[in-house]
C-alpha cells in the first residue's frame, strides 16, 4: 500500500533520524513510501496559542497536500492528534469540513498504523538492555492510542520494558507551556527522570519528539547514562 509520511516539524528539524527510521522501517514491511515536500507545520503551535485564524491557514495548506494521500502516517501522537483535530476546527465549514474529515478518517500515529492496519506486532527488531516506556499525553488521551507501543516493543528480540512509575504524568514539555512556565516545567521533567531512573533502565523509549526532546536534554544536563530513543528508532534496530 502507499503510505505518505507525515514527517513532523520536530522529526525534520531536530531528529531526521527518526524520519529516516520511519521510512526504512514502513518500506520493510511492504509499503511504499511518498513524502510531499509542500508539507509544513500543521499549525499545532498556533492554534494552542489562541492564534486561530492564522492556524487555519496553515491547516488549509496541510488539507491540499494530503488530500490524495491512502494513508496518513507520522511518527508523532501529537501531530497526528492535530489532524484528527480539524473537524472540529471546520465544522459548519461547507467547504473545509469535509477536506478536514477525510483527513482525520486517513491519518494514523506510526505505531497506531502498524498495529490496526498492517496487523503486525513482530517488526523482527533486536535492541539488547532494559528499557521503560514514556506515554505522551496527546497520544493516550486525546489520540486513545495506548496499547500498539507496549504490543511491539514486546516483541523485540533482547529487550525487556520496564514498566515506568506514574507513567500517565506530563514530562513538562506541553509545546508552549515549557516556555512559557519553565520554572513549572524543570521541576515536571526533574520528577520524570526520578521515576525513570527507578526502573534503572537503559533506554528510555517514546513515541512523540517533544516529549524526547524535553526529557532528553535535561537527562544530558544532569549528565545521567540513559539512552533516549523513538519507538520507530527502536522498531528498526536490527
Amino acid at each position: 500500500m502507499k503510505v505518505t509520511l507525515f514527517v513532523t516539524c520536530l522529526v525534520d528539524l531536530f531528529h531526521p533520524n527518526v524520519g529516516k527510521a520511519t521510512v526504512e522501517l514502513l518500506e520493510r514491511l511492504g509499503c511504499e513510501i511518498e513524502f510531499p515536500e509542500a508539507q509544513t507545520c500543521c499549525g499545532q503551535p498556533a492554534y494552542n496559542s489562541g492564534y486561530v485564524k492564522e492556524a487555519k491557514e496553515a491547516m488549509k495548506h496541510m488539507i491540499r497536500t494530503f488530500e490524495h494521500a491512502e494513508y496518513v502516517v507520522a511518527p508523532s501522537g501529537s501531530c497526528a492528534t492535530m489532524f484528527k483535530e480539524y473537524p472540529h476546527i471546520f465544522k459548519d465549514d461547507p467547504e473545509w469540513e469535509p477536506k478536514a474529515k477525510a483527513l482525520a478518517a486517513k491519518t494514523y500515529e506510526l505505531t497506531q498504523f502498524l498495529v490496526e492496519v498492517l496487523k503486525i506486532e513482530n517488526v523482527g527488531a533486536k535492541l539488547k538492555g532494559r528499557a521503560t516506556y514514556h506515554t505522551s499525553c496527546h497520544m493516550t488521551r486525546l489520540l486513545g492510542v495506548k496499547d500498539a507501543p507496549f504490543q511491539l516493543l514486546k516483541h523485540v528480540e533482547g529487550l525487556e520494558v520496564i514498566p515506568l512509575p506514574n507513567a500517565h504524568n506530563c514530562c513538562g514539555f506541553g509545546g508552549t507551556f515549557s516556555v512559557k512556565m519553565g520554572p513549572i516545567s524543570e521541576q515536571m521533567v526533574d520528577e520524570k527522570i526520578r521515576h525513570i531512573e527507578e526502573t534503572e533502565a537503559d533506554y528510555l523509549i517514546g513515541a512523540d519528539c517533544g516529549c524526547l526532546m524535553n526529557i532528553g536534554g535535561r537527562i544530558e544536563r544532569k549528565g545521567k547514562p540513559i539512552q533516549v530513543m523513538h519507538i520507530a528508532e527502536v522498531l528498526n534496530s536490527r
